[in-house]
C-alpha cells in the first residue's frame, strides 16, 4: 500500500461508505456543516433580492465637457419642467374635484349614469397624472371592454402601473390598503369604480377579498377587474410567482405585459426605501416616463390543468412578451426577511466555526495516520482510531 495515499475506506464503517451507484445530493453536501447551509441560503437570498433592487444609473457627467450639460439638464428639469408639471397636476385636480363631488352626491338616484361619469373622471385624473411625468405610453392590442366573467392580470413594478392602465380603461383593482393621502383616495374616489382593498397582515381579509372577487366577476355592469398576482412590486427585470387566487375564479384571464424603458428614469418603486410621494416627485423631476403596454390574448383553464399550472402559463406569456426573467420565488418573502440583528449574529459565529473546522480537519488527519500505524504494527487496539475520531468529532 502507498503510505502517502492510504486507503481511508478501511477505517470507515460499511454504513458510512456510499455505494458507487448512489448519487451525492446537494443536501448531503450541505449536511457537512451549518456554515455551508448558511452560505447556500445566502446565495439563494441574493438571487431573490435582485428582484427588488433598483439599479442606479451610471454617471455620465465625468469630465469637463459633459458636466456643464448635466448642470443645464438639472436646471431644466427642476426649474422649468417640474413647476409646469405641478401646475398641470394642480389644474387636473381642480377639474376633477369640481366635477366628481357634484356627480357623486347629486346623482345617487341614477346609479348607471353616476358610475359612467365617475368612470370617465377617474380616467381623466389618471391622464393628468401621466401628463405630469411627461408619460410616453404606447398601447398594443385591443382596448379592454366591460364583460362578465373575465379578469385582467399584469406584472407589477410600481403603483403607477395602475395609473398607466387606468387612463385607458377604468379598472377595478385589487390593492393593498395604504396609509396617508393614498389611503384617502382609495377609500373615497377609487371605491367608486369598484376597487377592493386588503391588508396583508390580516388573515381574515383573504376570505373577504376572495368572496368579493367572485361577486365582482359575475356582475354584468361592473368595471373590468385588474389584479397584480405577484403581490408586490418587482424591478421590471424579473417576474416572481403569481398567486393562484386570480386563476381560481373560473373565468377568462386576460394577460397584460408592462415594460418600462429606463433611458430617462427607473419606474420601479421600492416601498422600503421611499414613500410613494417621493417616488412621484422623482418621476416628475425626470425627463419622461416611457413604457409599453401589451394587451395579450385571453387565456382559459385547460382540461386537467390546475390553478397553479394556469398561473405559471400566464406568467410565461407575460414574461416572454415583456422580456422579463422568471424566478421561482414568492414575492411575499420580501416582507418576512430576517432582522439585521439576526444576520449580524450569524456573521459573528463564522470565524469561530472556521477555527473549529480547521482543528477537526487536523485531528481527523492525525487519527487516520495513527489508526493506520496501529493497524500495521498490531500494537494498538483496532477500535482505537475509530474511538478517538468519534470522541473528538462529538467534542
Amino acid at each position: 500500500m502507498d503510505l502517502d495515499r492510504p486507503n481511508i475506506e478501511e477505517y470507515l464503517t460499511t454504513d458510512s461508505i456510499h455505494k458507487p451507484h448512489e448519487k451525492l445530493l446537494l443536501r448531503d453536501l450541505l449536511d457537512i456543516s451549518p456554515t455551508l447551509t448558511e452560505a447556500a441560503g445566502a446565495i439563494i437570498d441574493d438571487s431573490f433580492t435582485r428582484c427588488f433592487k433598483s439599479n442606479p444609473p451610471e454617471p455620465w457627467n465625468w469630465n469637463v465637457y459633459l458636466f456643464p450639460l448635466w448642470c443645464f439638464g438639472v436646471v431644466v428639469r427642476y426649474g422649468i419642467l417640474f413647476p409646469v408639471r405641478v401646475l398641470v397636476l394642480t389644474v387636473g385636480w381642480i377639474i376633477f374635484l369640481s366635477s366628481f363631488i357634484p356627480v357623486h352626491f347629486l346623482l345617487k338616484g341614477n346609479d348607471k349614469c353616476r358610475r359612467k361619469l365617475e368612470r370617465y373622471l377617474v380616467e381623466l385624473i389618471c391622464s393628468f397624472f401621466v401628463a405630469s411625468w411627461t408619460g410616453v405610453v404606447k398601447y398594443h392590442g385591443p382596448r379592454p371592454s366591460i364583460r362578465p366573467k373575465q379578469v385582467f392580470v399584469a406584472n407589477h413594478t410600481s403603483m403607477i402601473d395602475f395609473i398607466v392602465l387606468e387612463q385607458m380603461t377604468a379598472f377595478a383593482v385589487i390593492m393593498q390598503k395604504h396609509p396617508g393621502w393614498v389611503g384617502l383616495l382609495q377609500s373615497t374616489i377609487l371605491e367608486s369604480v369598484g376597487c377592493i382593498w386588503f391588508n396583508r397582515s390580516e388573515a381574515k381579509d383573504r376570505e373577504i377579498v376572495a368572496r368579493k372577487l367572485r361577486e365582482h366577476v359575475q356582475g354584468v355592469d361592473n368595471n373590468p377587474l385588474l389584479i397584480f398576482p405577484e403581490g408586490t412590486c418587482v424591478n421590471n427585470h424579473y417576474t416572481v410567482m403569481f398567486k393562484k387566487g386570480a386563476f381560481e375564479l373560473g373565468c377568462t384571464v386576460c394577460p397584460i405585459a408592462i415594460k418600462y424603458n429606463k433611458i430617462f428614469v427607473d419606474a420601479f418603486w421600492n416601498s422600503r426605501q421611499q414613500s410613494f410621494t417621493m417616488h412621484l416627485l422623482r418621476l416628475m423631476t425626470s425627463w419622461a416616463v416611457v413604457c409599453d403596454v401589451w394587451y395579450l390574448e385571453p387565456q382559459n383553464l385547460k382540461p386537467g390543468e390546475t390553478a397553479i399550472e394556469f398561473a405559471e402559463r400566464v406568467r410565461d406569456i407575460i414574461s416572454v412578451r415583456a422580456g422579463l426573467k422568471k424566478v421561482p420565488w414568492d414575492g411575499y418573502l420580501k416582507y418576512s426577511r430576517p432582522s439585521p440583528k439576526h444576520t449580524e449574529q450569524k456573521y459573528a459565529s463564522i470565524p469561530s466555526f472556521i477555527v473549529i473546522s480547521q482543528l477537526q480537519t487536523i485531528f481527523l488527519f492525525f487519527v487516520c495516520v495513527c489508526s493506520y500505524t496501529c493497524k500495521n504494527s498490531e500494537i494498538c487496539n483496532a477500535g482505537t482510531g475509530h474511538d478517538l475520531l468519534l470522541g473528538f468529532w462529538h467534542f
